[in-house]
């Protein structure tokens, strides 16, 4: 669940608990192109003011002066974008059809509930039953996506991506605090101590272990990712020898060219075959010209997230230029 939905979540709860009308409105399925996806929330107060998205502005304004049509506790199905002319009005992409769901009898307590789900990190369905508007939960895997039948509506909340971040350096504090935002459930292992001491970001877990043992433990899946930045060679080695052997979805290590080509030949000198050892992203992120760890931070989320969402990028010829130098 990205952070945008949290504070969707949270201005939700807060507005209940003082007595205000309330509309939660979440993305229930999507056809061709649209500007949120599936799952995306966006809330509604009853003098009209509006936390989250659910489209690019226009579906949020018709909400916005048709709220008081929502009533009662059934759960009410909206469609737009049908037609052509609908698209035009709503400014949604040609062919794109949008579908939100609007609960306007929510309570306090469920949110809460909600909430204490969450905070326990795992992956898990809000069911919601279209006839009487109750909710119930499921466990679910960071695989499921959110989808609509005719009787329930299911949503996926939780963290569905892990990233492991190798080193606490200042790269791996912009990483963390703005993956956090990404949907990334995010951890950072580091052995050493001076380290640990001045790692200060809330809500990433710190790992005190050596980088292979923590990788190991991480049990990595193809929802993983694990990103080295501790610019000691022995460390971000450690972890990449047992990296590249999971079936984690993206892999990537700071450094210039030439300390990329180094560490590959390292590396061959184990037990890793030339496939695995052709998983490595190395130099790591877009070629932003980045230079300060924010923008190499920036630089390397950029790609990740084009991973992520299947987009090819074209890297620049000379890398030698770019993000991560050292």
């Amino acid at each position: 669940m990205q952070s945008l939905d949290l504070e969707v979540l949270t201005h939700v709860r807060d507005w209940l608990l003082a007595k205000r009308q309330v509309w939660l409105v979440t993305v229930t399925q999507t056809f061709g192109a649209s500007p949120r996806p599936p799952g995306s929330l966006m809330a509604m107060r009853d003098d009209g003011i509006v936390i989250g998205s659910v489209s690019g502005g226009c579906i949020e304004d018709d909400l916005i002066l048709r709220r008081h049509e929502f009533v009662g506790p059934m759960p009410i199905l909206q469609s737009y974008g049908v037609t052509a002319d609908e698209a035009r009005r709503f400014g949604l992409p040609c062919g794109g059809e949008l579908e939100v769901v609007i609960e306007a009898s929510l309570t306090a307590r469920q949110i809460d509930a909600l909430f204490a789900k969450i905070k326990s990190g795992e992956v898990f369905a809000r069911v919601v039953d279209l006839a009487t508007g109750e909710w119930r939960y499921q466990p679910a895997a960071p695989t499921d996506e959110t989808a609509r039948t005719v009787t329930e509506f299911r949503c996926i909340h939780g963290p569905r991506w892990r990233l492991l971040i190798i080193g606490a350096s200042e790269i791996a504090r912009y990483l963390a605090e703005v993956a956090a935002t990404l949907d990334f459930q995010v951890s950072v292992c580091d052995p050493r101590e001076e380290y640990q001491t001045a790692w200060r970001v809330a809500g990433a877990t710190l790992i005190s272990g050596m980088p292979d043992d923590a990788v190991v433990a991480f049990k990595c899946d193809p929802h993983t990712v694990i990103v080295t930045v501790s610019h000691d060679p022995k460390l971000d080695d450690m972890a990449l020898l047992e990296a590249l052997k999971t079936d984690a979805f993206y892999i990537g290590a700071v450094g210039s060219v030439k300390t990329n080509d180094e560490r590959r030949k390292r590396l061959a000198l184990f037990d890793l075959s030339a496939a695995q050892i052709a998983k490595l992203h190395g130099p790591v992120g877009l070629a932003l010209g980045s230079r300060t760890p924010p923008e190499i931070a920036i630089a390397i989320l950029a790609e990740l997230i084009a991973a992520r969402n299947g987009v090819v990028l074209e890297r620049s010829l000379d890398h030698k230029k770019t993000v991560a130098r050292g």
